[in-house]
């Protein structure tokens, strides 16, 4: 019985899952920040929903607790980008909606 080999083909799936999410939380965070440059430079907000981004929001701040509590830096560290983002189309959208 061959358990070695079966766990490190696991193990290496889960490290390249791990950096493809990685990779796309920061293309993810990237492909947000035009919307924000949008809002806050042009003060162009028309169209913005609070309703949504406030969900997207939340998300954000339920994953960062889950990411804390697992202590997990693949998942809370990026959480922190994704509230920035958040609350500044929030708040663009509030002043320039």
């Amino acid at each position: 019985m061959q358990i070695g080999p079966v766990h490190t083909s696991v193990l290496d799936s889960d490290t390249v899952l791990r950096r493809v999410l990685g990779g796309m939380s920061i293309f993810t965070l990237l492909m947000t920040i035009p919307q924000v440059l949008t809002i806050w430079v042009r003060h162009q907000a028309a169209g913005v929903s609070i309703f949504t981004w406030s969900a997207y929001l939340l998300s954000a701040v339920l994953w960062l607790w889950f990411g804390v509590q697992k202590q997990d830096k693949n998942i809370y560290l990026p959480c922190i980008g994704w509230i920035v983002l958040d609350v500044a189309v929030i708040v663009g959208a509030v002043i320039y909606g």
